[in-house]
């Protein structure tokens, strides 16, 4: 018996190990997330008990020599496979991802959806237009780039208006952040989503659904904050010496050309038609319809997010003729080799987490954790919000603590296991990745400066509202969960 508690407790003296080494590398020795993971990995997978790892080839239906392989591997062999998996899955989504959001920036489509938004609802409807376009845009941007975006709007407005700037910049926040960590093609849902086994349509929407009641609670808190704190619009000599028309009346100064809105839409949109019409048609349709065929073909991921990164490209093209750009100027090779060198770096990230969380299966601890919740315990999408909330906040980045969470969780992630679809879990992970954000993320420090609001008002602003956010995304995915468990 004693023997058996103390074989019990060791995956969950890996997993601390695991993150130990985590947070100490990136906290106190400052190493890069991709360093960090990769040692985690290795101190994990060198100490994980042989019969550990011989149990979890075994419950992957190995057969008996595929299982001797596996076990005879090397640790690094075994990390490498891991990191590998996880590359295959969404190394071209997110690829394809950053030169569709460098595209749109550049092409001036996406200023053109938060430039018509203004003009067509105006300055009551301002509000409702950041945060609308924050979350539209930060489901294929990268949420600084987003915030980079809208802010020089918002300070306008604010400036023209003299009232509501913090108005403006928590419902920039409010949108950008949750699209961040719920839509792929976003790194981190992206890779919970693998990690779990959920399909990428079953994500989308799922996220799409969570994120309008997250979206909807932050824009309510927004304007609750608006009336409780008098936060300034602060200038200085930059804000002095640049002239900006008014959003609100639909002038376009910045961009000379820009695609009209319907165009402006299309990168964004393909993909979830695609990729949805593509699992329509798989569900209703006979397969071996030449219709069915080629819905299919075209709703692939890697497929979807190409045309949709060919679009862009080609607005983005259109832009740059339109403009009559001397041919000096950096062009759409050189802007996407920039995109894409971010992409890698973010890549190498989200494969090494895979790889740490590829090690942590192999310690047995998923099998632990199921023996502790009993089959359909709604205690696990809470637990994994826990999880996430804890290491986001220890170590500042959402991505990480996404990564790592599904890690931990993903030998759970099966409806016999969970009594529910696992869609729920990997939206718990994703909204459990919001609170607390504070002065370890960058996030924070990027907010911050580009406001112009001081750290306390950081904290009030962007750290509470979103850790409100993600407890009613919470409260929702466990409500979802129990209502339509699609198990």
């Amino acid at each position: 018996m004693v023997s058996d508690r103390i074989t019990g407790m060791i995956p969950f003296l890996l997993l601390a190990l695991g993150l130990g080494v985590v947070l100490t590398s990136i906290l106190l020795f400052r190493w890069h997330a991709f360093t960090s993971l990769l040692l985690a990995a290795a101190v994990v997978g060198w100490l994980t008990p042989e019969s550990s790892v011989r149990q979890w080839a075994e419950s992957k239906d190995m057969s008996e020599s595929e299982t001797v392989e596996w076990v005879s591997k090397s640790t690094s062999a075994r990390i490498a496979e891991g990191f590998g998996t996880v590359c295959q899955k969404i190394g071209i989504l997110i690829a394809l991802a950053s030169i569709i959001g460098i595209a749109l920036v550049e092409s001036g489509a996406a200023d053109r959806l938060v430039r018509t938004g203004l003009g067509v609802f105006g300055e009551r409807g301002a509000p409702k237009v950041f945060l609308g376009s924050g979350f539209l845009l930060g489901i294929p941007v990268f949420f600084d780039t987003v915030f980079y975006l809208l802010m020089p709007l918002g300070r306008a407005l604010a400036r023209q208006t003299k009232r509501n700037y913090a108005l403006y910049v928590m419902t920039i926040i409010g949108g950008a952040s949750m699209a961040h960590s719920l839509v792929p093609p976003t790194p981190g849902p992206l890779f919970v989503a693998a990690a779990l086994n959920v399909p990428l349509h079953w994500m989308i929407f799922g996220g799409l659904a969570v994120g309008i009641v997250t979206s909807s609670v932050g824009y309510a808190f927004a304007h609750w904050g608006n009336n409780r704190w008098e936060i300034p619009l602060r200038e200085d000599d930059a804000d002095s010496n640049t002239i900006v028309s008014s959003p609100v009346m639909n002038e376009d100064p910045i961009q000379p050309w820009a695609p009209p809105f319907w165009a402006a839409l299309l990168p964004i949109l393909m993909p979830l038609i695609l990729i949805g019409g593509g699992t329509i048609s798989k569900s209703f349709l006979n397969r071996s319809s030449a219709f069915a065929e080629w819905t299919a073909f075209l709703g692939d991921k890697n497929i979807a997010l190409g045309i949709s990164a060919s679009v862009a490209c080609w607005l983005w093209f259109l832009a740059r003729r339109k403009r009559n750009l001397s041919p000096d100027s950096p062009g759409i090779a050189e802007k996407s080799q920039s995109a894409l060198a971010g992409a890698g770096s973010i890549i190498l990230i989200t494969a090494a987490g895979g790889a740490f969380g590829s090690i942590l299966q192999q310690t047995g601890i998923a099998t632990v954790l199921a023996s502790l919740l009993s089959p359909g315990s709604g205690w696990i999408l809470p637990l994994a919000f826990l999880v996430t909330t804890m290491i986001r906040s220890a170590q500042g980045s959402s991505t990480v603590a996404m990564l790592t969470v599904a890690g931990i969780f993903s030998g759970m992630a099966s409806a016999e296991t969970l009594g529910f679809h696992p869609v729920y879990l990997a939206l718990a992970i994703g909204v459990g990745s919001k609170p607390f954000a504070w002065m370890n993320d960058s996030g924070f420090w990027i907010i911050g400066r580009l406001s112009r609001m001081t750290e306390g008002e950081t904290l009030k602003t962007f750290s509470v509202m979103t850790s409100v956010m993600a407890v009613s995304g919470l409260v929702a995915i466990c409500i979802f969960a129990w209502l339509l468990p699609l198990a």
